[in-house]
C-alpha cells in the first residue's frame, strides 16, 4: 500500500470521504458563524433597546409622577402620553382620584430621576429600576418636601417609541 492510498476510499471515487468531510466541516462551521452572529445581533438589539428605554423612562417618570394643582389637567394629559396598555387605565384612574386633593392642598409635585438600573431587558421590553425624588409644596407643610421613591417601570416598544406599560413602588 502506498501513502496516498489510505486516502482513497476503497470500493468509491477516489476522496469521496475527504470531500464528504471538508463539507461538513464547512457547514458545521458555517452554522457555529450564524449562531454566533445571531446572538451578537440580539446583544446589539437588547443594548440599543436599554440606552432608548432609559431615556424615555426618564422623561415618563418626570412626567407620570409630577403634577401642579393649577395646571393638573395639563399634567395628565402630558403624563397619558408616556403611558399605554392597561397601566393607561389605571394611571388615568389614579390621576382622576388624586385630582380633588391635589387642588384642596394646592399641592405641586415635581418629579426628578436621580438613578436608573436595568432589571431585565429585550428587544422590545426593558424593566428599569428608577430611583425618583418627588419635590413637593402644599399647603400642609412648610417650604418643600423630598420624598425619595424607588419604583420599577416596565417599558415596551410602541412602534419606533418606548412607553411605560407597568409601574410599581419597590
Amino acid at each position: 500500500m502506498r501513502g496516498s492510498d489510505f486516502l482513497r476510499p476503497r470500493g468509491g471515487a477516489p476522496g469521496r470521504r475527504l470531500v464528504i468531510g471538508l463539507s461538513l466541516a464547512i457547514l458545521l462551521f458555517a452554522g457555529l458563524a450564524g449562531v454566533a452572529w445571531y446572538g451578537q445581533h440580539r446583544a446589539d438589539q437588547r443594548d440599543s433597546a436599554v440606552r432608548d428605554a432609559t431615556a424615555a423612562a426618564n422623561s415618563a417618570a418626570q412626567a407620570i409622577f409630577s403634577y401642579d394643582y393649577r395646571t393638573f389637567d395639563s399634567s395628565v394629559a402630558n403624563g397619558k402620553t408616556f403611558v399605554t396598555g392597561p397601566f393607561a387605565k389605571e394611571y388615568g384612574q389614579t390621576t382622576s382620584t388624586l385630582k380633588a386633593a391635589a387642588q384642596k392642598e394646592q399641592a405641586v409635585v415635581r418629579a426628578q430621576v436621580s438613578a436608573t438600573g436595568v432589571v431585565t431587558a429585550a428587544p422590545d421590553r426593558v424593566e428599569l429600576l428608577l430611583y425618583v425624588n418627588q419635590y413637593r409644596r402644599n399647603v400642609n407643610i412648610a417650604g418643600e418636601k423630598v420624598d425619595q421613591n424607588r419604583v420599577t417601570l416596565t417599558m415596551v416598544r410602541v412602534g419606533s417609541d418606548w412607553r411605560v406599560s407597568g409601574a410599581a413602588a419597590v
